[in-house]
């Protein structure tokens, strides 16, 4: 990972594997909160324009929504890329580690990816609310929702 030269670490293109690692050096729980919600901070802005109703995602304690967009690739299955927002600092940054997780990604791999055990291996379910849990997922459930149509298959 890269920083900047006033020392900030630069969480751009955090990728999963840049997570996992930055977690790993960081012992401290309130540390990590900073970092969760750094990454938000560096997730694009989403477009004013995409702040409907039917991008927002239900099922949250915060305003949280989610807009897919599927790239065929091919003779392969499609690839899905998310654009997010919330109004919580901390939610943002839970979208932006789900995007590392799914962004990008085949539809076929997204459905067979537990986004839940990542969560658990980085030790962020046990310090999040039930209210974030629920939240978290209800986004995973988006994103997967999305998968499946995106592979024709039906939506649950």
């Amino acid at each position: 990972m890269m920083t900047e030269p006033e020392g900030k670490v630069d969480v751009a293109l955090a990728s999963l594997a840049d997570i996992r690692s930055d977690f790993e050096v960081l012992d401290d729980w309130e540390d990590r909160y900073r970092y969760v919600i750094e990454l938000g901070r560096a997730l694009e802005p989403l477009p004013d324009a995409l702040h409907t109703e039917s991008n927002k995602v239900r099922g949250c304690a915060s305003q949280v929504w989610l807009f897919t967009t599927v790239e065929p690739a091919g003779d392969g299955p499609p690839r899905l890329r998310f654009q997010g927002d919330s109004d919580a600092h901390i939610v943002r940054g839970l979208i932006a580690i789900l995007f590392a997780i799914y962004d990008g990604k085949p539809a076929d791999e997204i459905l067979a990816t537990d986004a839940q055990a990542v969560f658990a291996e980085l030790g962020l379910t046990e310090h999040l609310t039930p209210q974030r849990s629920n939240g978290l997922v209800s986004m995973v459930a988006r994103i997967q929702a999305d998968a499946r149509a995106a592979t024709g298959q039906p939506v649950e």
